[in-house]
């Protein structure tokens, strides 16, 4: 490789880890957005983030003339099949973290994507028939002592960080399945429920109750603004992935979680107890045994193809 292609590669890798940041920081901060909107009820938010999300991303298809690539997504059953699953999971997930945010359970809901990377392990055990290594055993194990301890102390199962882990987790498995660019993936997936939620906007705007129309211009300006919100750090991410290694993207990840985490905490005052903390910090230990394992399989798997 010529000294041209080294600095090639690696300013490919910075542009890569600025999309990945980016990525990651809009989405911590999307918290802010929701919050914003917090007079509006869950269910009408989520039915303007999928409508405006579907019209903002065939609008970017129409223009970069990508439609065939829908075309070719949906000629197959299978392909069909998880991407309405997919609709479904990411509709759940999406109400969860809207009325989460809305509801003062920030901490909880960041809670979630903490546990999330965890959650895609066991996963891969249960259904994949994947081998775990002793530090993935461990991780998993530190993760669940954390939940538990929470259960335990609260006298509840923590719903929310658990709805929104396996929503999110069984969401990427079932995106797995189907390689598709992340606009068009989001494309199908919106147009799957937006006839379902036109129709509950339909309705509320016959009896008068739609937001778009009986609120303020910031209100209207946030719901519009919806698509563009969610779309936007889905093609950072895609952007990032393509240029930096997964081990790396991994190690970012949790960048989100703990800025909603410190929204939740010290802008929004929810409560953080010692309970918390000492659930946290099993959950906090589990990821970095499973950060680090990670990182060693990725570095093993280099050296072996050096050989």
């Amino acid at each position: 490789m010529t000294q041209s292609d080294d600095k090639k590669a690696h300013e490919n890798t910075i542009t890569g880890i600025y999309y990945a940041l980016a990525a990651y920081l809009l989405w911590g901060l999307l918290p802010l957005y929701w919050k914003s909107l917090e007079g509006v009820p869950g269910t009408e938010i989520l039915a303007h983030r999928i409508a405006w999300s579907f019209v903002f991303v065939m609008a970017v298809l129409f223009v970069t003339g990508r439609w065939g690539k829908m075309k070719e997504a949906l000629r197959e059953k299978n392909n069909r099949m998880r991407l309405i699953a997919g609709s479904l999971l990411i509709s759940v997930n999406w109400f969860v973290y809207i009325w989460a945010v809305n509801n003062g359970h920030m901490v909880e809901a960041s809670l979630g994507y903490y546990i999330n990377p965890l959650f895609n392990v066991a996963v891969g055990v249960a259904f994949l028939r994947e081998r775990l290594s002793r530090a993935q055993v461990a991780a998993i194990v530190l993760a669940a002592m954390g939940v538990l301890f929470l259960t335990v102390n609260f006298g509840q199962v923590p719903w929310i960080a658990m709805t929104l882990a396996i929503s999110f987790t069984l969401y990427g498995m079932v995106k797995k399945k189907v390689h598709l660019e992340p606009m068009v993936g989001l494309a199908i997936e919106t147009a799957v429920v937006t006839p379902l939620a036109l129709m509950y906007l339909l309705f509320l705007q016959g009896t008068g109750a739609a937001s778009l129309t009986n609120g303020s211009l910031l209100t209207v300006i946030l719901l519009l603004g919806a698509g563009v919100a969610t779309a936007m750090p889905l093609v950072w991410f895609a952007q990032g992935a393509q240029r930096i290694p997964l081990s790396t993207m991994g190690f970012i990840q949790y960048l989100s979680p703990t800025i909603s985490l410190l929204l939740g905490v010290f802008l929004f005052h929810e409560k953080f107890t010692s309970v918390h903390l000492i659930s946290f910090a099993f959950i906090w230990s589990g990821l970095v045994v499973y950060s680090l394992s990670h990182l060693k399989q990725m570095r093993d798997s280099k050296r072996e193809n050096v050989r």
